[in-house]
């Protein structure tokens, strides 16, 4: 298996027991069907930027209960400093991330994230994140509902 597969695999399994308490509904899913599952470019704990695409993968956002969401997002985008109400985890799968925790996104807070690399989005820790010209897709799970706070000096919301 690719590692990519691992990724998409790893991904999965962070969610995988709140899922299981949530509902019995079983998910095997390859990459291949995860892409061809419905998409939007916003939505619950997303930063609703034109270009990025959203797919929920298990659970929903918006409700209580654990939840799983696929985030593709276009070359060079700047994600603005935000928070979540909830503790999220995520994995990169594909591409590199850029991301930093803080109320300001600077570069110099940027850790570069390469497809593997797993990391957590405290409840109301605000971070942000960037792409660089090859994009990025990033696997989320969390415990919802979610949502998506901008600091009021931000120019995103």
């Amino acid at each position: 298996m690719n590692q990519t597969g691992l990724c998409v695999i790893a991904a999965l399994a962070l969610a995988l027991p709140a899922v299981a308490q949530e509902s019995d509904k079983q998910l095997r899913l390859t990459p291949e069907e995860i892409h061809a599952l419905p998409s939007t470019g916003g939505g619950a704990g997303t930063s609703g930027l034109p270009g990025i695409r959203t797919t929920v993968v298990a659970g929903d956002p918006s409700a209580n209960g654990a939840y799983t969401i696929v985030l593709q997002v276009p070359a060079n985008t700047l994600i603005a400093a935000h928070h979540h109400r909830d503790a999220r985890t995520a994995v990169v799968v594909a591409g590199t991330w850029y991301f930093g925790f803080g109320p300001v996104a600077t570069e110099g807070a940027m850790k570069a994230l390469p497809p593997g690399s797993f990391y957590t989005e405290p409840a109301g820790v605000m971070h942000f994140a960037r792409t660089g010209p090859a994009g990025a897709t990033v696997y989320i799970s969390g415990i919802g509902p979610t949502d998506t706070v901008y600091d009021a000096k931000s120019s995103q919301h």
